[in-house]
Parts: C-alpha cells; sequence; structure tokens
C-alpha cells in the first residue's frame, strides 16, 4: 500500500496527521524541534512530501526553505514514496573495484531507472551509497536492510525481477 501523500489531503481523521500534531505539540512547537518533527513526520507517513513539509514549517512557524534544508540536508530523508522492495548498491571503493559499477549499470539497463529512482509500478526503489562499511564482503548490495556479500549482475538481476513479478 503507497503511502498517503499528504497530511492535508489527508486531514479528514488520519491517524497519522494527529500523532504528527502531538510530536509538535509535546515539543511545544519549538522551531528547534525540526529534526525530531521531521523523523517523525518520516516514519508515520514513508517520506515527506511538499505538503508535509508546509504543515511542519507552519506548526513549529519556520520558513519552508529551512524545512526543505534540513530535509534534502540529511540522507536519512526522503521526499518521494519509496517503492515496495528496496535495492541499494554500495560504490565505496572496495565495492567500486570489485564490480559495483557493473550492478548499477545492469540495474540502470534492466529496472529502466537511474539511482534515487522508483520503477513505475512502484515495486523497486534503486539507490546507491557510498559506503555500507562492510568492504570485507565486497560488491556488497542492501535488499530491504538485509546485507548480502559479493555479489554480481546477474545475481542482482534475478533477485530484483522477482520482486517485480
Amino acid at each position: 500500500m503507497a503511502p498517503s501523500p499528504a497530511p492535508a489531503a489527508a486531514s479528514g481523521g488520519d491517524k497519522r496527521l494527529e500523532l504528527l500534531d502531538a510530536a509538535m505539540r509535546r515539543q511545544q512547537f519549538q522551531p528547534d524541534a525540526l529534526l525530531e518533527v521531521l523523523r517523525t513526520a518520516q516514519e508515520l507517513y514513508g517520506f515527506l512530501s511538499r505538503e508535509t513539509l508546509r504543515h511542519v514549517g507552519r506548526s513549529l512557524r519556520l520558513p519552508l526553505s529551512r524545512v526543505y534544508g534540513v530535509a534534502t540536508f540529511y540522507d536519512h530523508f526522503t521526499l518521494r514514496p519509496s517503492g515496495e522492495h528496496t535495492c541499494t548498491v554500495c560504490l565505496g571503493t572496495a565495492c567500486y573495484v570489485k564490480g559495483a559499477g557493473g550492478i548499477v549499470a545492469a540495474l540502470r539497463r534492466d529496472l529502466g531507472v537511474g539511482p534515487g529512482s522508483t520503477t513505475p509500478d512502484g515495486k523497486v526503489s534503486f539507490e546507491v551509497v557510498r559506503c555500507v562499511g562492510a568492504c570485507g564482503i565486497a560488491p556488497a548490495v542492501v535488499y530491504d536492510h538485509r546485507m548480502a556479500r559479493a555479489q554480481a549482475p546477474a545475481a542482482v538481476l534475478e533477485r530484483v525481477r522477482r520482486w517485480r513479478r
């Protein structure tokens, strides 16, 4: 199920909006609570929509530029809904030397989207990161938060294709 796009669109009794507002109330609507409020919003909605960012900005009396700046600075936050599954390829030095670039190229061709995107069917989000801290098992790929060792393009494609069936 896709997350709701926005608190404003879901304000008619959406419990998530009530929980977000309660979190801001607990923080006494202090502007300094922005990071914690955004973390809560992402946890509730799965991503930070424009409407969510506007709602938080209005509630904390902050300009949208500041809210957006914080949301885009930290890589923990995402401004787009994620797919049902996530495939994250490590591009750290060890992984890259051992073939991560080939994995990225194969996924790009097969999925028809580049890193940082989700397939049009909403099944797979394709991400790259600079390092997952697992150099000894390079090239590492993370499938739905589970790390896999010594991946090859064919194995990665097989796994991702199963998700799309």
